[in-house]
């Protein structure tokens, strides 16, 4: 994701060449991505990302404020539209 938008970790492992690799919901959207960054990141946690690294961790509240934010200005769609 390049828009900015908030990511919920939702599972995390090792991969066999040493990498930390997580899996992330991004309002509907799940990558996997690197924690190379942000290896303290656990599942649960908000991060942003940039071309596949989490670069910034969020907390709940403002991952919920901009998710709603970028809803309320059509960025993404509404979870009651999908």
């Amino acid at each position: 994701m390049c828009l900015g938008v908030p990511g919920q970790i939702t599972e995390r492992w090792r991969a066999d060449d040493g990498a930390l690799l997580a899996r992330a919901d991004f309002a509907g959207e799940t990558r996997v991505i690197r924690l190379n960054y942000l290896p303290d990141l656990q599942v649960g946690d908000y991060t942003i990302v940039h071309a596949g690294y989490a670069l910034t961790h969020l907390t709940a509240e403002e991952a919920g404020h901009t998710v709603a934010l970028m809803r309320d200005i059509g960025l993404l769609e509404d979870a009651a539209n999908d």
